[in-house]
């Protein structure tokens, strides 16, 4: 199939496509690099009145840091991440991840920002981005906002973004010396949409971590519980008793209408994820 007829914009700036945005209305639909949006077009799954580029921008082009964060444009690709093309990225979680999304192909197209937006539950940036407790910039005609990861998401492609607004950057901390995390996710075959994943942060220095499993019906979970048992006994914890039964309750709690098979599943990458700190 092939898309109903649409007006294409491909607005200069980011103030221009939010007030084309508005002026176009619920019909429109805003696109990144189009490895979503393109599909859903073809197969008529949506069918705008408008689609506005929003891929060229330079306001969603950029990478900034400073002592606290790193500030990431919504329209850097996965590529970019990958390839260590802006520094205050290179050898963070953030790279190593982009290395296993999808196929090159689709890495130097996709967008941080569209994936986000699209909201897929098995995508590897919305368990990602929540385990670093990210936050996004929501911009509009009327101004804008910041939301935390943990709030964004409400169900499977279903997020907190209103009419008329778009991602602008996403933001996360800076790492310390001593932080470390782990990325566990099981494909049936490469290149494929995750049927489980894990994604692991710690920072020794602040007493803060995060254990967050994805891939589920709607929104990543955070396995506060066994956070909490990880980060006091470290991996040692893994082989006894007490850890077994906290890692099963909180996969029973996050994911309670799915099967054994689909809980052993996510039983063995949070494991995995987590032997990778030893």
């Amino acid at each position: 199939m092939k898309a109903v007829a649409f007006t294409y914009e491909a607005p200069a700036s980011l103030r221009r496509a939010c007030e084309v945005l508005t002026q176009h209305g619920e019909a429109a639909k805003v696109m990144g690099g189009s490895q979503s949006m393109g599909p859903m077009l073809n197969m008529r799954l949506v069918r705008p009145s408008a689609v506005i580029d929003v891929s060229r921008l330079p306001e969603l082009r950029s990478v900034e840091a400073d002592e606290l964060s790193i500030r990431i444009g919504a329209a850097i690709t996965h590529a970019e991440i990958e390839d260590g093309v802006f520094p205050a990225l290179r050898g963070s979680m953030m790279q190593a991840v982009a290395r296993g999304i999808a196929y090159r192909a689709i890495r130097t197209r996709g967008t941080l920002g569209g994936s986000l937006a699209h909201a897929d539950p098995a995508a590897d940036w919305v368990v990602v981005c929540t385990a670093l407790g990210a936050r996004l910039t929501l911009v509009s005609s009327e101004g804008q906002r910041e939301v935390s990861m943990d709030e964004f998401m409400f169900g499977a492609y279903t997020t907190a973004l209103a009419a008329g607004e778009i991602i602008a950057t996403v933001t996360i901390p800076c790492d310390s010396a001593q932080s470390r995390w782990a990325y566990q996710k099981f494909c049936r075959k490469t290149g494929e949409f995750a049927e489980a994943s894990c994604a692991a942060w710690f920072n020794p220095e602040r007493r803060l971590g995060r254990i967050v499993l994805g891939a589920l019906d709607g929104p990543p979970k955070i396995l506060n519980e066994l956070t909490l048992a990880f980060a006091a006994e470290g991996p040692p914890t893994m082989k006894t008793p007490a850890f077994e039964a906290k890692l099963k309750r909180a996969i029973t709690e996050a994911a309670p209408d799915r099967d054994a098979v689909d809980h052993q599943l996510m039983n063995t990458v949070v494991r995995r994820c987590l032997e990778q700190f030893r």
